[in-house]
């Protein structure tokens, strides 16, 4: 039994959506398990460029900012190209993190509602997974696969009581994306997953985030995620403790799914 099961030294990392939220914590995760560069990407090159000054300072490893919009083909493309330039054709570990979420009553929702949610929540993990998939091939082998990690959610899992109907439909789509396109890749020596989160505070879930003792409560375990909760799993899925996990859908919840509760 090896002794670093868990380790992801001299790795190289792409996290999207690496600003804030679920995708800072997996990046920071990332560093501190090894990882000898990590690359985040965001839509807005202001915050993205200050998370990767404040990772890099605080764990002492390199966190590298690539502002681009993923929510396009040409979005994904265009950040491919830029890490196959910066890393010589290869990477070890894609995390499509990039996600978009909106709520309106039924008979209101709108096209773009439906159009911006389904398009950055599947169609781009697909496609930024296909344009990487040279770079995750080239790094990939029998005894050391790459890595890709799809953060899907709980609402692909089970309906709650929001009316967000986009992303429940491009979450569980993306958890039957991950099951299928790993079945593929893992013919190259690549392992496809994906992370289910319940409540973890960030912009996108705010309730979590600014009503958290109130959520706590519906619970099993009592409090909503945190930052270790979340690179955790993230970290066993990408290191040689996950390599034989193939498109299965971790659920990171407390509890909230297994339970049956609505939160």
């Amino acid at each position: 039994m090896r002794s670093d099961m868990f380790s992801l030294e001299g790795r190289v990392a792409l996290v999207t959506g690496g600003s804030r939220g679920i995708g800072k914590m997996i990046a920071e995760g990332f560093l501190l398990a090894g990882c000898k560069r990590v690359y985040i990407s965001a839509r807005k090159s202001g915050p993205c460029d200050a998370t990767a000054e404040e990772l890099t300072a605080s764990t002492g490893k390199e966190c590298i900012s690539i502002p681009i919009d993923v929510s396009t083909v040409e979005g994904c493309q265009a950040l491919a190209n830029e890490i196959v330039k910066r890393e010589g054709g290869k990477l070890d570990i894609l995390v499509n993190n990039a996600g978009a979420a909106w709520g309106a009553p039924f008979d209101e929702f709108p096209e773009s509602g439906w159009d911006k949610v389904m398009n950055l929540n599947v169609k781009s993990p697909f496609y930024l997974t296909q344009a990487l998939h040279g770079a995750l091939k080239a790094a990939g082998t029998f005894d050391k696969p790459a890595k890709v990690i799809n953060i899907a959610s709980i609402d692909g899992q089970r309906p709650n009581p929001q009316e967000t109907y986009s992303y429940h439909a491009s979450k569980a789509g993306l958890i039957h994306l991950t099951r299928r396109l790993a079945a593929t890749l893992i013919k190259d020596n690549i392992v496809m997953t994906a992370i289910c989160p319940g409540a973890f505070p960030s912009d996108m879930n705010r309730v979590a985030r600014d009503e958290a003792e109130e959520v706590s409560k519906r619970i099993p375990f009592a409090r909503v995620g945190d930052p270790e909760d979340m690179a955790g799993p993230a970290i066993f899925l990408a290191s040689r403790a996950g390599d034989y996990v193939v498109g299965t859908a971790l659920t990171v919840d407390g509890g909230i799914v297994a339970s049956g509760l609505n939160v």
